[in-house]
Protein backbone atom coordinates (compact mmCIF):
# COMPACT_ATOMS: atom_id res chain seq x y z
CA UNK A 1 0.00 0.00 0.00
CA UNK A 2 1.19 3.75 -1.11
CA UNK A 3 0.11 6.78 -0.34
CA UNK A 4 -0.80 10.03 -2.44
CA UNK A 5 -0.88 13.76 -1.74
CA UNK A 6 -5.05 13.64 -1.71
CA UNK A 7 -4.58 13.13 2.19
CA UNK A 8 -6.62 10.17 3.13
CA UNK A 9 -6.59 11.11 6.94
CA UNK A 10 -5.09 8.22 7.96
CA UNK A 11 -1.11 8.85 9.44
CA UNK A 12 1.51 8.88 6.81
CA UNK A 13 5.35 6.26 7.82
CA UNK A 14 7.94 6.92 5.43
CA UNK A 15 9.69 3.49 5.17
CA UNK A 16 13.16 3.10 3.43
CA UNK A 17 12.31 -0.72 2.61
CA UNK A 18 8.96 -1.29 0.28
CA UNK A 19 6.14 -1.43 2.63
CA UNK A 20 4.76 -4.45 0.12
CA UNK A 21 7.82 -6.07 1.40
CA UNK A 22 7.21 -5.95 5.29
CA UNK A 23 4.44 -8.39 6.03
CA UNK A 24 2.26 -7.57 8.78
CA UNK A 25 2.02 -3.89 8.81
CA UNK A 26 -1.01 -2.87 10.84
CA UNK A 27 -4.37 -1.31 9.16
CA UNK A 28 -4.81 2.15 9.74
CA UNK A 29 -1.91 3.90 8.19
CA UNK A 30 -0.80 4.65 4.86
CA UNK A 31 2.64 4.08 3.79
CA UNK A 32 5.73 5.33 1.57
CA UNK A 33 8.38 4.25 0.23
CA UNK A 34 11.62 6.47 0.43
CA UNK A 35 15.06 5.66 0.81
CA UNK A 36 16.70 8.71 -0.32
CA UNK A 37 15.91 9.75 -3.35
CA UNK A 38 15.95 13.28 -4.46
CA UNK A 39 12.21 13.21 -5.33
CA UNK A 40 9.83 12.74 -2.46
CA UNK A 41 7.20 10.37 -2.42
CA UNK A 42 4.68 12.47 -1.31
CA UNK A 43 4.46 15.93 0.36
CA UNK A 44 6.46 15.43 3.32
CA UNK A 45 4.11 17.40 5.70
CA UNK A 46 1.84 14.15 5.31
CA UNK A 47 4.74 12.49 7.23
CA UNK A 48 3.68 11.26 10.72
CA UNK A 49 5.90 8.68 11.33
CA UNK A 50 9.24 8.70 9.33
CA UNK A 51 12.40 6.15 9.18
CA UNK A 52 15.54 7.63 7.71
CA UNK A 53 17.46 5.53 5.30
CA UNK A 54 20.31 3.27 6.66
CA UNK A 55 23.46 2.97 4.93
CA UNK A 56 23.48 6.48 3.84
CA UNK A 57 24.81 9.94 5.27
CA UNK A 58 23.31 12.23 7.79
CA UNK A 59 22.78 14.76 5.18
CA UNK A 60 20.34 12.70 3.34
CA UNK A 61 18.86 11.55 6.34
CA UNK A 62 17.62 14.61 7.42
CA UNK A 63 17.23 16.49 4.43
CA UNK A 64 13.30 16.47 4.90
CA UNK A 65 12.80 17.45 8.21
CA UNK A 66 12.29 20.97 7.81
CA UNK A 67 9.30 20.12 5.80
CA UNK A 68 7.60 17.22 7.86
CA UNK A 69 5.37 19.69 10.14
CA UNK A 70 3.01 16.93 10.71
CA UNK A 71 5.92 14.77 11.96
CA UNK A 72 5.00 12.93 15.69
CA UNK A 73 7.98 9.68 15.24
CA UNK A 74 11.45 9.75 13.68
CA UNK A 75 12.33 5.85 14.18
CA UNK A 76 16.07 5.39 13.16
CA UNK A 77 17.61 2.36 12.19
CA UNK A 78 20.42 2.74 13.41
CA UNK A 79 21.48 2.11 17.40
CA UNK A 80 23.70 5.32 17.57
CA UNK A 81 22.25 8.88 16.99
CA UNK A 82 24.94 10.86 16.35
CA UNK A 83 23.62 11.18 12.64
CA UNK A 84 20.06 12.67 13.67
CA UNK A 85 21.02 14.38 17.01
CA UNK A 86 22.51 17.51 15.42
CA UNK A 87 19.42 17.97 13.64
CA UNK A 88 17.34 17.10 16.53
CA UNK A 89 16.05 20.80 16.98
CA UNK A 90 13.34 20.81 13.27
CA UNK A 91 11.21 17.79 15.19
CA UNK A 92 8.26 19.62 15.70
CA UNK A 93 7.37 20.28 19.67
CA UNK A 94 6.20 16.44 20.95
CA UNK A 95 7.54 14.86 17.67
CA UNK A 96 9.50 11.56 19.33
CA UNK A 97 13.03 10.27 18.38
CA UNK A 98 13.74 6.30 19.01
CA UNK A 99 16.52 3.94 18.13
CA UNK A 100 17.18 1.03 16.94
CA UNK A 101 18.22 -0.67 20.11
CA UNK A 102 18.35 -4.14 19.53
CA UNK A 103 18.36 -4.59 15.99
CA UNK A 104 21.88 -4.47 15.38
CA UNK A 105 22.88 -6.65 18.59
CA UNK A 106 23.50 -9.77 16.50
CA UNK A 107 25.20 -8.60 13.64
CA UNK A 108 27.78 -6.34 15.26
CA UNK A 109 28.80 -8.50 18.09
CA UNK A 110 29.54 -11.48 15.62
CA UNK A 111 31.92 -9.12 13.30
CA UNK A 112 33.27 -7.83 16.80
CA UNK A 113 34.39 -11.71 17.68
CA UNK A 114 35.44 -11.98 13.89
CA UNK A 115 37.60 -8.97 14.20
CA UNK A 116 39.26 -9.81 17.68
CA UNK A 117 40.09 -13.28 16.55
CA UNK A 118 41.35 -12.65 13.13
CA UNK A 119 43.40 -9.99 14.83
CA UNK A 120 44.83 -12.05 17.81
CA UNK A 121 45.39 -15.66 15.25
CA UNK A 122 46.85 -12.73 12.25
CA UNK A 123 44.16 -13.84 9.83
CA UNK A 124 45.51 -10.94 7.51
CA UNK A 125 49.19 -12.42 7.15
CA UNK A 126 47.73 -15.53 6.66
CA UNK A 127 45.87 -14.21 3.76
CA UNK A 128 48.75 -12.00 2.65
CA UNK A 129 50.91 -15.67 2.53
CA UNK A 130 48.13 -17.23 0.95
CA UNK A 131 48.80 -14.31 -2.31
CA UNK A 132 51.86 -14.75 -2.10
CA UNK A 133 51.61 -18.46 -1.89
CA UNK A 134 54.16 -18.94 0.95
CA UNK A 135 53.94 -21.27 3.85
CA UNK A 136 54.25 -19.09 6.29
CA UNK A 137 53.58 -21.24 10.23
CA UNK A 138 54.05 -19.96 13.63
CA UNK A 139 53.23 -19.35 16.87
CA UNK A 140 49.78 -16.85 17.85
CA UNK A 141 48.03 -15.71 20.37
CA UNK A 142 44.93 -17.49 21.27
CA UNK A 143 41.46 -16.10 23.09
CA UNK A 144 41.39 -18.39 25.54
CA UNK A 145 42.55 -17.28 28.47
CA UNK A 146 42.52 -13.62 27.67
CA UNK A 147 41.15 -10.68 29.63
CA UNK A 148 38.72 -8.86 27.62
CA UNK A 149 37.67 -5.16 28.54
CA UNK A 150 33.96 -4.18 27.51
CA UNK A 151 33.85 -0.46 27.27
CA UNK A 152 30.43 -0.03 26.50
CA UNK A 153 27.84 -2.18 28.08
CA UNK A 154 24.37 -1.74 26.62
CA UNK A 155 22.40 -4.30 24.50
CA UNK A 156 25.58 -4.90 21.97
CA UNK A 157 27.93 -4.95 24.99
CA UNK A 158 26.05 -7.98 26.40
CA UNK A 159 25.37 -9.67 22.93
CA UNK A 160 29.33 -9.44 22.62
CA UNK A 161 30.21 -11.16 25.75
CA UNK A 162 27.29 -13.49 24.91
CA UNK A 163 29.82 -14.62 21.72
CA UNK A 164 33.01 -14.32 23.92
CA UNK A 165 31.82 -16.95 27.04
CA UNK A 166 32.44 -19.85 25.25
CA UNK A 167 35.87 -19.27 24.12
CA UNK A 168 37.72 -19.82 27.81
CA UNK A 169 38.50 -15.60 28.32
CA UNK A 170 39.71 -15.56 31.75
CA UNK A 171 37.43 -12.75 32.31
CA UNK A 172 34.97 -10.47 30.88
CA UNK A 173 35.18 -7.04 32.86
CA UNK A 174 32.33 -4.79 32.07
CA UNK A 175 32.26 -0.88 31.76
CA UNK A 176 29.03 1.55 31.44
CA UNK A 177 28.29 5.19 31.81
CA UNK A 178 26.79 4.95 35.30
CA UNK A 179 28.05 1.39 37.18
CA UNK A 180 25.38 -1.35 38.39
CA UNK A 181 25.39 -4.79 38.98
CA UNK A 182 23.46 -7.69 36.95
CA UNK A 183 23.39 -10.97 37.21
CA UNK A 184 26.81 -11.75 35.12
CA UNK A 185 28.38 -9.95 37.78
CA UNK A 186 29.49 -5.86 38.28
CA UNK A 187 29.23 -3.21 35.40
CA UNK A 188 31.55 -0.62 36.16
CA UNK A 189 31.78 3.17 35.46
CA UNK A 190 33.47 4.60 33.08
CA UNK A 191 35.24 6.92 35.57
CA UNK A 192 36.78 3.38 36.45
CA UNK A 193 38.50 2.86 32.93
CA UNK A 194 42.33 3.83 34.34
CA UNK A 195 42.29 1.29 36.53
CA UNK A 196 40.80 -1.13 34.64
CA UNK A 197 43.05 -1.01 31.33
CA UNK A 198 46.34 -2.24 32.27
CA UNK A 199 44.54 -5.73 32.91
CA UNK A 200 43.11 -5.73 29.47
CA UNK A 201 44.37 -7.87 26.77
CA UNK A 202 41.94 -7.04 24.36
CA UNK A 203 39.35 -3.59 24.89
CA UNK A 204 36.59 -3.45 22.97
CA UNK A 205 34.60 -0.09 22.59
CA UNK A 206 30.84 -0.87 21.99
CA UNK A 207 30.02 2.91 23.16
CA UNK A 208 27.50 5.44 21.50
CA UNK A 209 29.07 8.25 20.54
CA UNK A 210 28.05 10.98 22.68
CA UNK A 211 30.32 14.65 24.08
CA UNK A 212 31.60 12.47 26.98
CA UNK A 213 32.75 9.72 24.84
CA UNK A 214 34.26 11.61 21.81
CA UNK A 215 37.90 11.41 22.33
CA UNK A 216 37.48 9.46 24.98
CA UNK A 217 40.30 6.75 23.75
CA UNK A 218 42.87 9.25 23.78
CA UNK A 219 46.83 9.16 24.54
CA UNK A 220 46.15 8.84 28.37
CA UNK A 221 44.08 5.91 27.62
CA UNK A 222 45.99 4.12 25.19
CA UNK A 223 49.17 4.44 27.55
CA UNK A 224 47.29 2.43 30.12
CA UNK A 225 46.96 -0.23 27.80
CA UNK A 226 48.89 -3.29 28.59
CA UNK A 227 51.71 -4.08 25.73
CA UNK A 228 50.66 -5.94 22.68
CA UNK A 229 46.91 -5.34 23.90
CA UNK A 230 44.54 -5.21 20.84
CA UNK A 231 42.06 -2.29 20.69
CA UNK A 232 38.82 -3.56 18.94
CA UNK A 233 36.46 -0.24 17.45
CA UNK A 234 32.99 -1.43 16.50
CA UNK A 235 31.62 2.34 18.59
CA UNK A 236 31.68 5.28 16.23
CA UNK A 237 35.43 6.60 14.86
CA UNK A 238 35.84 9.48 16.92
CA UNK A 239 35.32 8.20 20.32
CA UNK A 240 39.53 7.47 19.23
CA UNK A 241 41.84 9.64 18.90
CA UNK A 242 43.27 8.82 15.27
CA UNK A 243 46.95 10.27 15.88
CA UNK A 244 47.22 9.26 19.34
CA UNK A 245 46.38 5.51 18.08
CA UNK A 246 48.92 5.47 15.33
CA UNK A 247 51.69 6.51 17.77
CA UNK A 248 50.56 3.35 19.38
CA UNK A 249 50.49 1.01 16.35
CA UNK A 250 53.03 2.38 14.64
CA UNK A 251 55.40 1.73 17.74
CA UNK A 252 54.76 -1.87 17.55
CA UNK A 253 52.80 -1.25 21.24
CA UNK A 254 49.55 -2.50 20.86
CA UNK A 255 47.45 -3.84 17.67
CA UNK A 256 44.52 -2.70 16.66
CA UNK A 257 41.15 -3.81 14.96
CA UNK A 258 38.50 -1.23 13.44
CA UNK A 259 35.18 -1.41 11.86
CA UNK A 260 34.95 2.66 11.93
CA UNK A 261 37.65 5.07 12.01
CA UNK A 262 38.12 9.17 11.67
CA UNK A 263 37.97 10.19 8.77
CA UNK A 264 35.02 8.27 8.07
CA UNK A 265 35.23 7.10 4.97
CA UNK A 266 39.19 6.11 5.39
CA UNK A 267 40.53 8.03 2.52
CA UNK A 268 43.05 6.12 0.17
CA UNK A 269 46.99 6.74 1.62
CA UNK A 270 45.94 8.19 5.15
CA UNK A 271 48.54 5.52 7.37
CA UNK A 272 46.21 3.87 9.32
CA UNK A 273 45.91 1.46 6.16
CA UNK A 274 48.80 0.78 6.26
CA UNK A 275 49.75 1.00 9.97
CA UNK A 276 51.34 -2.34 11.53
CA UNK A 277 48.87 -4.55 13.20
CA UNK A 278 45.85 -2.50 12.52
CA UNK A 279 43.01 -4.88 10.41
CA UNK A 280 39.73 -2.44 8.70
CA UNK A 281 36.72 -3.12 8.02
CA UNK A 282 34.56 -0.65 6.48
CA UNK A 283 31.73 -0.01 8.46
CA UNK A 284 30.19 -3.24 8.08
CA UNK A 285 29.26 -4.35 11.69
CA UNK A 286 25.48 -3.96 11.06
CA UNK A 287 24.91 -4.43 6.93
CA UNK A 288 24.56 -8.20 7.18
CA UNK A 289 22.22 -11.02 6.19
CA UNK A 290 20.77 -10.35 10.12
CA UNK A 291 19.77 -6.80 9.04
CA UNK A 292 16.38 -6.76 7.46
CA UNK A 293 14.28 -9.55 9.40
CA UNK A 294 15.05 -7.52 12.65
CA UNK A 295 14.61 -4.57 10.76
CA UNK A 296 11.24 -5.72 9.67
CA UNK A 297 10.29 -7.35 12.84
CA UNK A 298 11.32 -3.67 14.85
CA UNK A 299 9.48 -1.86 12.15
CA UNK A 300 6.37 -3.93 12.49
CA UNK A 301 6.47 -3.58 16.63
CA UNK A 302 6.54 0.11 16.64
CA UNK A 303 4.26 0.92 13.81
CA UNK A 304 1.33 -1.35 15.60
CA UNK A 305 2.24 0.55 18.69
CA UNK A 306 2.07 3.67 16.83
CA UNK A 307 -1.35 2.73 15.71
CA UNK A 308 -2.84 1.61 18.99
CA UNK A 309 -1.35 4.98 20.09
CA UNK A 310 0.83 2.97 22.79
CA UNK A 311 4.19 3.84 23.99
CA UNK A 312 6.54 3.29 21.59
CA UNK A 313 10.01 2.05 22.34
CA UNK A 314 13.43 2.90 22.31
CA UNK A 315 12.81 6.22 22.78
CA UNK A 316 15.96 8.50 23.57
CA UNK A 317 14.61 12.27 22.75
CA UNK A 318 10.87 13.94 22.60
CA UNK A 319 11.38 17.37 21.13
CA UNK A 320 10.26 20.31 23.50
Amino acid sequence: MSADDSGSGRPLAWLPIPPEEIEGLPAGLDYAHWNGEPDYPTDPARCAFYVPPYVTSGDVCVRPLPEMTGLRVVQTLTAGLDHILPSAHLLPSGALLCNARGLHDASTAELALALVLASLRDIPGFVRAQDAGEWRQGFRPALADRSVLIVGYGSIGRAIEDRLLPFECARVVRVARSPREDERGPVHAITELPGLLADADVVILATPLTTETRGLVDAGFLARMKDGALLVNIARGPVVDTKALLTEVESGRLRAALDVTDPEPLPSGHPLWSAPGVLITPHVGGPSSAFLPRAKRMLRDQLARFALDAPLQNVVVTAP
